[in-house]
């Protein structure tokens, strides 16, 4: 197949790792992005666009959006009525995005006409979100027939919520947030899109003192402060250190977190995120709070469950046993390679869409 994701940004490395795993499954397939992220995630077709890339656009948000559309928490707040909508809010927010895509228009048609848009198989949007807030993008190609899928990858059904025009329109709405199941009716999870094969599992260590990590992209999303309050609780109870690996470049990070024994990933009602995969594809056991429903549907996952918050007293026996260590390990990196893996996350979504049998 020929295949185009279009997302605002590559969230997480997640859109370039579905166009990695569908490129080794032998398809033909581009990723088109507004604008580069700021973390340096690998691009393929970045159109840098104005007044897309994140900075700009927390300031302009902070003008005129609705204030719930810039908190980050670790909490649901679950509407009534579900999906929510995302409205301009006010004329000032309505003129802006108009204005803004008034200037991105011979951008998008330029890259329309040289990859010839118009001719591939399955368009699947990142974000679940095109070039336009209309949605006339999607209109038009289904006008002609073509499948397209939303894929929501992070906040965005969270906060922002759907584009009502887009959201009609669309043939499949997927998450790799598991959590969206309550946010979306008509949504389907898959899991995280994840290369086990680029991480090296380490030895497990029979050592003292015992090495938890903990590795915040954004504390209050991650519930930092009380991890670590029941870390030092963990700490008066038995030799551990604390590793907390926090606003450092990528490699520095992953350095840091290979030299852990134990890892404590969230808590909240959001789940597990790519700190807990890059963990369980080291080896390293993962402490983490689960999404409600989570543990009944996936009975055989790998994680302590520290949802009721007892971090201190569910991390104890792990810290005391290191053969206890050593095979949760080894058993949190087998179930990675079963179910996390970026193939077998693209052909889910291929066969949820009826492109593959």
């Amino acid at each position: 197949m020929r295949i185009l994701h279009i997302a605002p940004f590559n969230v997480a490395g997640v859109p370039i790792s579905l166009v990695q795993a569908e490129r080794e499954l032998g398809h033909e397939s581009r990723l088109i992005t507004l604008a580069p992220h700021p973390y340096g995630y690998e691009e393929d077709i970045c159109l840098r666009l104005p007044f897309a890339d994140l900075s700009s656009l927390h300031f302009v948000k902070k003008l005129f959006s609705a204030p719930a559309r810039l908190q980050v928490t670790n909490v649901h707040k679950i509407p009534e009525k579900i999906p929510v909508e995302w409205r301009p809010r006010g004329q000032g927010e309505k003129w802006l995005i108009r204005f803004r895509e008034l200037l991105w228009g011979p951008a998008v048609r330029r890259i329309q006409k040289k990859i010839d848009f118009w001719h591939f198989d399955l368009y699947q949007l990142d974000g679940g979100l095109e070039f336009f807030r209309d949605g006339r993008t999607v209109r038009a190609l289904k006008q002609q027939g073509k499948k397209v899928v939303a894929c929501y990858t992070g906040s965005d059904l969270r906060v922002r919520g759907v584009i009502p025009e887009i959201d009609r329109a669309v043939d499949l709405t997927v998450t790799v947030e598991f959590d969206h199941i309550y946010f979306h009716p008509r949504i389907h999870p898959v899991f995280f899109p994840f290369f086990p094969e680029r991480f090296e599992p380490i030895r497990a260590h029979n050592r003292r003192p015992v090495r938890i990590g903990h590795a915040p992209s954004h504390r209050a999303a991650k519930g930092t402060d009380e991890i670590l309050k029941e870390l030092e609780r963990l700490r008066k109870r038995a030799p551990v250190e604390i590793v907390l690996i926090e606003g450092l470049p990528y490699r520095e990070a992953l350095r840091l977190k290979s030299t852990c024994d134990l890892f404590v990933d969230q808590i909240g009602d959001l789940g597990y995120g790519i700190n807990a995969l890059e963990a369980l594809a080291l080896g390293i056991p993962v402490a983490t709070s689960l999404v409600r429903g989570f543990s009944e549907r996936f009975p055989d996952h790998p994680f302590i469950d520290v949802t009721d918050g007892r971090i201190a007293e569910k991390l104890f026996p792990f810290v005391e046993d290191f053969r206890l260590r050593a095979e949760t390990g080894r058993r949190g990196r087998a179930w990675l390679e079963q179910v996390h893996d970026a193939r077998q996350v693209v052909r889910r979504i291929h066969r949820l869409a009826g492109m593959e049998e």
